[in-house]
Order: structure tokens, then sequence, then C-alpha cells
């Protein structure tokens, strides 16, 4: 009789009985890759991870209760990323591929409201799987470029019912905790937004009665930190290289030119011809990112030619930042 009854207590508990174990993992790194330093100032960038650190395996008969718990604190040394120059980015970690479940840092977040780990299905199966987390910089970062990385300690503590036998009853408790470290970077690239109205001679009879074209300006606003170097082309139709721009219509040639500053020196492409960006009338220096500075020129008919045919007369002249 007491054999019976043994059988029968195992086979009731056999075949409703479940495992779903849980364990701390070293973690994926997440990476927002190489963004322009206007994108990561005005725009906020996203990143994940497929691994948090924290993987499962099993099977789960029913809904995470109320007494379950996933809890993930995150803390770091560092408030977001910091790049080379001591600059920092911030962001902020989320539970899900949205901004609804920000993570606090220094604060425990449960994973298992709001249906995350459900979702996920991380105790849905025999093969192991990870808790994957999600990031967003903030918006207004004027920083200089470089790598900008940071490194969180992420402690996991958790606590579920890993057994269901008949009736639902709990059979037992998967109780654990470990801690992990998660690195994430971000490559901040040059940029800058650039400010370049057109340049209209207006018109004239004669090659002699063009009025200069002065008190013009271009503005460069660049990243924050950056040397770089102005370039102004030699237009559609030079002359040849490093000679005389000009304007055309109908086949026929109007030359002109740009000129640094208020003088007398052509502005063009390459070598000493270049501005570099402490020549800057306005701001002279390196970048500042979100401040522009001013380079001023100004443009002229050359009067040694002969007036060409009435027409409309254009020309397009490509302005390069270089760093």
């Amino acid at each position: 009789m007491n054999r019976a009854r043994l059988c029968l207590w195992l086979a009731l508990l056999v075949p409703g009985a479940a495992q779903a174990l849980c364990s701390v993992v070293s973690t994926t790194p997440a990476a927002f890759g190489s963004i322009s330093s206007i994108a990561v100032r005005t725009t906020s960038q996203p990143s994940s991870t497929l691994n948090g650190g924290l993987s499962c395996t099993g099977s789960l008969l029913t809904l995470l209760s109320s007494s379950d718990h996933f809890y993930a604190t995150v803390t770091s040394t560092q408030s977001g990323l910091v790049g080379p120059t001591g600059d920092v980015i911030g962001y902020t970690v989320y539970a899900n591929n949205s901004t609804s479940y920000p993570l606090t840092r220094g604060s425990a977040y449960d994973f298992a409201r709001n249906g995350i780990i459900d979702a996920l299905g991380l105790l849905g199966g025999t093969v192991p799987k990870t808790v994957p987390l999600y990031f967003a910089t903030t918006i207004g970062s004027n920083v200089a470029a470089g790598v900008y990385s940071e490194t969180l300690s992420i402690f996991w503590n958790w606590n579920y019912c890993s057994g269901i036998g008949v009736g639902g009853l709990c059979l037992g408790r998967d109780v654990n905790n470990g801690t992990t470290t998660l690195t994430i970077n971000l490559t901040v690239a040059n940029d800058c937004t650039i400010t370049a109205p057109n340049i209209a001679f207006g018109s004239a009879p004669v090659v002699s009665a063009f009025t200069p074209v002065t008190g013009q300006t271009i503005n460069l606003a660049c990243t924050k930190g950056s040397a770089y170097t102005v370039g102004l082309g030699d237009g559609q139709n030079p002359v040849s290289a490093g000679g005389r721009r000009r304007m055309v219509a109908a086949g026929n040639y109007l030359a002109y030119d740009i000129f640094k500053s208020a003088g007398t020196t052509r502005w063009g492409s390459v070598g000493a011809a270049r501005r570099a960006s402490t020549d800057a009338e306005v701001n002279p220096g390196n970048g500042l990112g979100t401040g522009s500075q001013i380079f001023n020129y100004n443009a002229k008919i050359y009067t040694d030619q002969a007036t060409p045919p009435a027409g409309t007369y254009l020309d397009n002249v490509v302005l390069d930042v270089g760093f």
C-alpha cells in the first residue's frame, strides 16, 4: 500500500513539474556607431544590445505573478558617455524598444512588471535567452569629436516560481543574484552647419559698370574644438586650375573672382588659398559647436575683359570644410 501511494505521488509530481533557471552572464557591448556632432546635439540617437547580462532557460506554465521579480539595478562611476576631452553625452537605458519604461540609475527596475519578461519569452523554452536593453541619447549635447564610452554595472536580482505542479501549485522558487558589466560607446564625427548666401552682381551694360560685392559673409557652426580650413572651388568654368572663375551664358563667359575678407587675395580651395578657422573675422579659433564663426569676403567682375553678349551669367562654386 505504501509503495502504491509513493508511485502515485511521483506520477503526479514529475509530469507537472517545470524548471526555469536564470543566471548572470557576460554582456554584449552596445554601440551607437559613428554620428556627426550636429546629429548628436539635435536628435536622440538609438542603440541596443540583445544581451543585458541575464540569461534564462526553461518553461513557465503561467504568467508571472505579483510575487515574482526580476530586478536590474544600473550604476556607474560616470554620468554618461565620456569623451577624450571630458565632454559627456547623456543617455537613458530602457527596458524595451520604446521610451515607455526607462531605468533610473541606482534604482531597482522590475522586468517582471508591465509584461516585459513575459513578452520576451525568456521562460518559454529550453533554449537560453537573454534580456535585451535599449538606449537613447539625450538631445542637447554640444561635444567635441572622438570616442565616447561608459561601462555600466548591472546588478540582477530575481525571485520567481521555477516549478509548477498539478493545480498550479508552486513547487520551488529560483532565487539568486549577480553582477555583470556592460560597455557602451559612441563615436562623434566632425561636422558643420554652413550658411552661404548667393552672390548677385546685378546688371550692367558693360563690365566696367559692375559694382564689386562687399560685406558678404559665410557662417560656419562646426564641431566643438575642431580646427578646420575652408576652401572655395574654382567654379564650373575656370580659366585654369587656380585661375579666374567664370560665369557662363550660351557659351559666352564673364570672368569674376572671390577674395578673402575685404582684400584682394583670391579665396581658393588648395594650400594657402584656403582659410583657417583661426582666420575668421568673428569668433576666430576652433569650432564652437553651437556658435557661428563668420568669414567675410568680397567678389568682383574683372574689368580687363571684353564685355560679352547680354544674358544671365551663372556659376556654381563648391565650399568645402577640411578637418
